[in-house]
C-alpha cells in the first residue's frame, strides 16, 4: 500500500507592510483557489511576510 505525503510549496510572498485596506496575499490566494489550487495565506514572522502556500503531494 502506497502512501502520499503532503508538503507545502510557497506560491508567492507579500510584504506585511502593505497599504491599509489592501490584502494582496488574500487576493492572490483567492485567484489560485478559482483555478482549483487549494491556496492559503500564512504569516512568516521571521521575514515579516505573508506567504501564499499550497499543499503538494510527494511520493
Amino acid at each position: 500500500m502506497a502512501t502520499t505525503a503532503q508538503t507545502r510549496a510557497v506560491l508567492e510572498r507579500f510584504p506585511a507592510g502593505g497599504p491599509r485596506g489592501s490584502w494582496p496575499a488574500e487576493e492572490y490566494a483567492a485567484a489560485q483557489r478559482t483555478q482549483g489550487i487549494e491556496a492559503q495565506v500564512v504569516m512568516d514572522l521571521p521575514s515579516d511576510q505573508f506567504l501564499v502556500v499550497a499543499d503538494t503531494p510527494t511520493q
